[in-house]
C-alpha cells in the first residue's frame, strides 16, 4: 500500500521565537489590566501620623513631660488608600498609658482600622513619708514630692504638699504610697458637739443664734444642728466654722 507523504506546507514548524514573543505579549497585557497589590494598600505612615497628631492634641497642656509612641501599622494591610484619615478615641478613653486608637476613612472607600499607642507622662507626685492612720491630719513632714511616670500611677495623684497638708486621711496609708485626691478630705471646720453660730436667712430677714453640732463637717459640707428650742435643722458649714441655714 502506498502511503502519502506530507507536502511542504504540512512540514512547516513554528519558530520558538514566535512562541516567546506571544508569551511576553500576553504577560504585558495581564500586567496592564491587573492592579499592583502594593499600590492598593493604605500607606502605614499616614495612619501612624494621624494617630500621633490626635494624641498630641489630646495631651496638649498636660503638666509634665509627655512621650508618645505609636506602634507600627501593618505594612501588609489590605485597606484601600484613603484620601483623608480621621483618628479618634472611643468614648471614655483617656490619652494615658497603653491605648487603642481608631482610624476612620470615609472616602473613596469607607473603612475603620485600629492602632496601638502608648502615652507616658512624667512629672512630680506626692507620697507619704510614714504610715498614716485613718482620720489622721497630715502635716508637712508627712509628705514629700517625687518625680516619676504619672501614667503608671493611680488616677488623681496629688503633685504638691499644699494639696495635702492640713487634710485628713479617709483611710490608712502605707509609707511611700502615692497620695490620691480621693484618699483625703478636708479637716472638720466644725466638730461634733461643738457650739456654733447659726445664721438663718429668708426673704427679707436674717436671724443669728447658737446651736449644737450633731456631727462633724468640713467647710462646704452639710451639717445637722440642734437649736436652742430643740429644733434640728441642716445647714452648710462656712470656712470660718459658722453655719448657714436657709428657709
Amino acid at each position: 500500500m502506498n502511503r502519502l507523504l506530507p507536502g511542504p506546507a504540512a512540514l512547516r514548524t513554528i519558530s520558538p521565537s514566535r512562541f516567546l514573543r506571544a508569551g511576553l505579549l500576553s504577560l504585558a497585557l495581564l500586567a496592564s489590566f491587573s492592579p499592583s497589590p502594593a499600590a492598593a494598600r493604605q500607606p502605614p505612615e499616614a495612619v501612624e501620623a494621624a494617630v500621633r497628631s490626635l494624641l498630641e492634641r489630646e495631651t496638649l497642656g498636660q503638666p509634665g513631660e509627655v512621650r508618645i509612641n505609636v506602634r507600627a501599622f501593618d505594612p501588609a494591610n489590605q485597606l484601600p488608600p484613603c484620601a483623608a484619615l480621621e483618628a479618634f478615641l472611643q468614648p471614655g478613653t483617656r490619652a494615658w498609658g497603653q491605648i487603642t486608637v481608631g482610624v476612620r476613612c470615609d472616602a473613596p472607600t469607607a473603612w475603620t482600622a485600629w492602632a496601638q499607642a502608648t502615652v507616658q507622662v512624667f512629672g512630680p507626685y506626692l507620697v507619704t513619708t510614714r504610715a498614716l492612720r485613718s482620720a489622721e491630719v497630715i502635716g508637712e513632714a508627712d509628705v514629700e514630692v517625687r518625680e516619676g511616670e504619672l501614667s503608671a500611677l493611680p488616677d488623681n495623684v496629688l503633685s504638691a504638699p499644699e494639696q495635702a497638708v492640713g487634710h485628713v486621711t479617709r483611710f490608712a496609708q502605707a509609707a511611700g504610697a502615692p497620695l490620691r485626691a480621693g484618699s483625703l478630705r478636708q479637716a472638720d471646720a466644725v466638730r461634733r458637739g461643738q457650739t456654733v453660730l447659726v445664721t438663718t436667712r429668708g426673704p427679707g430677714f436674717t436671724v443669728s443664734g447658737e446651736g449644737q453640732a450633731l456631727n462633724g463637717a468640713a467647710a462646704g459640707e452639710r451639717i445637722r444642728i440642734r437649736l436652742g428650742n430643740g429644733q434640728i435643722v441642716q445647714g452648710l458649714v462656712r470656712p470660718d466654722g459658722t453655719v448657714d441655714v436657709d428657709f
